[in-house]
């Protein structure tokens, strides 16, 4: 197996006021998402309304952080705080409550994963107040 979190940087993420709630929950080993109220729509990115309907009425929920790998590709060559690492994965993956994020797919051979595999999350330190999400192969 190849072991990728040990190699990719965690670059500390911009917080807004409208996505604090998210990374206060990843920092805490949660995934948090917003949904809309009026037509129940799981909003990524987190913003303070639903691009499905245009709702403003929008509530934080605690979601699996299981899922499954929509689509993924091996990066050999990556840019800013990736560029100095040899290779990593970068994925869409469902998560089970309807989001589509993209991600990173750790602790798992590239040539292992495919298409509509099961994943679950885990999160990686990202300064003070966040963690990433990211997402291992489920056991």
């Amino acid at each position: 197996m190849v072991d990728i979190k040990t190699r990719l940087p965690t670059p500390e993420p911009f917080i807004s006021p409208e996505t604090r709630p998210f990374w206060t929950a990843a920092k805490q080993g949660r995934l948090d998402l917003p949904f809309c109220k009026s037509c129940n729509h799981p909003i990524w990115y987190p913003k303070a309304f639903c691009g499905a309907c245009g709702s403003l009425d929008v509530e934080w929920r605690q979601v699996s952080g299981e899922g499954k790998i929509y689509s993924y590709t091996q990066v050999h060559r990556g840019e800013g705080p990736y560029r100095d690492v040899e290779n990593y994965v970068l994925a869409l993956v469902d998560i089970d409550e309807g989001a589509r994020v993209l991600t990173n797919i750790v602790d798992a051979d590239p040539a292992s994963l495919t298409i509509g595999q099961r994943v679950r999350v885990v999160f990686h330190e990202a300064g003070d107040a966040a963690a990433l999400p990211r997402f291992v192969p489920a056991k």
